[in-house]
């Protein structure tokens, strides 16, 4: 077999392929053999008559036959190893319209195509990336509505004289109705009901407020969850405000034994806040800076990357819902959404990981970053442990597939990603700086798999390239 590949606009390159009449002859006769189990001739057994007693038996249909049967089995096969000689980095499975001398009798063939590759991007500016994180420190103002929450689960309700306010509890005598049937859930008697919760309709509590214990008002609005008004009747009959304890040394040490004053339990709180908002920043690191790195790509995307992303995320998806029990219509429905909207949602964050996937790879070339047989080892076992199978048996899929060089690919964006964090500028909400090491010092999760690609799938992993792709399933025999 020789072949060519040839540079195209876009990310496409033209392969011209030619092979030989000898090599092609094996591959009719690997033809034969497969005619030979489907044709019945006397004295042999199904797939045991030799080549010429099959050619005797089915003449010139039959040399068409297995040279068709051959340029279907051989086709794919010269294309796969044409894309391996060449380091074709594929996105999409290539299509031959048409091979040369497969009209003829005999002879050599020749085929061409157009393959779609992965295009190579410049990404300028990731080492200097700006990233904002939540805060990691909590203000005055936070941490007195937790100590406010705090003196409310300890207050005390008193009647109350004075007219309705924000805050107070009301008991009420509530109905409502439309077009003269009451509405459901609306129609109660001696309801106990905070001011200001907003939890029955649109300007409902500002219908309330001024009102005195005793009065009685009709209205009309919107309930909440509906678009159809409704009509409102409502007594109140008991007004209560909430009578907070004053926060002093005494109540403290009486209410939490823990601490002796004041100061001392604001100071837990905030180091309780400070330590659940470092962790949550730390959770976002990688999110938000890939939502960063995704900006610096500029390119109109090859819809085979983003197609292929979406079609594994819409699998797994449903998936994990079939795990949970849960059908994806009812899913729909449960959150309101339209299976387009389903789908477009989904679309975006392929959009997402098909920007990162190409920013990753540049950064990589860009810092010589390489994969070697150890980090290979290394990953295999990681997935291993992962799928619960031996890594024997992953090593074996991996190389089957012809997968270890994207499996390489991967780990060199996972190496980029990891320095790529501890390179990026991370600033607060009101752009204070936050310490790198602070957020990194407890390591970063990164797995080169998530979100931008695996070469094998082993039990639900994402797939972006589905041109080898096989599944180990987590309860296969080990090897």
């Amino acid at each position: 077999m020789q072949s060519t590949v040839e540079q195209l606009e876009g990310n496409k390159v033209k392969v011209n392929v030619s092979v030989d009449e000898a090599a092609f002859d094996q591959d009719i006769e690997v033809a034969y053999r497969k005619l030979a189990r489907q044709v019945r001739i006397p004295g042999f057994r199904p797939g045991k008559a030799p080549r010429r007693i099959i050619e005797a038996h089915l003449g010139e249909d039959g040399k068409r036959a297995a040279r068709a049967q051959a340029i279907e089995d051989a086709v794919p096969k010269y294309l796969a190893e044409v894309v391996k000689q060449h380091d074709i980095d594929i996105i999409a499975t290539p299509k031959v319209d048409h091979v040369h001398g497969a009209d003829d009798a005999s002879g050599p063939i020749s085929f061409h195509c157009e393959i779609e590759v992965r295009p190579t991007v410049s990404v300028a500016g990731y080492a200097g990336l700006r990233v904002e994180l939540p805060s990691i420190t909590s203000s005055d103002k936070e941490i007195d509505e937790v100590v406010d929450n705090e003196r409310k689960r300890h207050g005390t309700l008193v009647d109350s004289t004075r007219p309705i306010a924000t805050g107070d509890q009301v008991t009420l005598d509530l109905s409502a109705s439309r077009n003269g049937e009451p509405v459901p859930g609306l129609n109660v008697e001696a309801w106990l009901y905070e001011v200001g919760r907003g939890w029955v309709a649109k300007g409902f509590d500002d219908e309330l407020i001024g009102l005195n214990a005793g009065d009685e008002k009709k209205f009309t609005a919107v309930p909440n969850g509906n678009e159809d008004e409704a009509d409102f009747s409502l007594k109140v009959v008991k007004v209560q405000e909430m009578q907070l304890p004053e926060a002093t040394d005494q109540w403290v040490a009486d209410t939490f034994g823990e601490f002796d004053t004041v100061g001392q339990w604001r100071a837990a709180i905030s180091e309780r806040m400070n330590e659940s908002r470092l962790n949550q920043a730390r959770n976002s690191v990688v999110d938000r800076v890939t939502d960063e790195l995704a900006k610096l790509v500029d390119i109109d995307l090859p819809e085979a990357m983003v197609d292929g992303d979406l079609r594994s995320r819409v699998r797994n998806t449903v998936d994990t819902f079939q795990r949970q029990g849960i059908a994806i219509a009812q899913f729909l429905q449960i959150t309101g959404q339209t299976e387009e909207q389903f789908i477009e949602q989904l679309r975006d964050q392929s959009r997402k990981a098909v920007r990162v996937d190409l920013a990753l790879r540049a950064i990589a070339a860009d810092e010589q970053m390489l994969a070697d047989d150890a980090d290979v080892d290394v990953e295999l076992e990681r997935i291993a442990v992962r799928a619960n199978v031996k890594v024997k048996r992953v090593r074996s899929l991996y190389e089957k597939n012809d997968a270890i060089g994207d499996l390489k690919a991967q780990i060199r964006k996972s190496k980029a990603l990891e320095w790529l964090v501890r390179q990026v500028t991370y600033v607060d909400t009101e752009g204070k700086a936050i310490a790198a090491d602070l957020l990194l010092d407890a390591g970063v999760d990164i797995d080169p798999t998530a979100d931008t690609g695996a070469s094998v799938n082993l039990g639900g992993e994402s797939n972006t390239n589905e041109q080898s792709t096989s599944t180990v399933d987590d309860n296969s025999p080990d090897e």
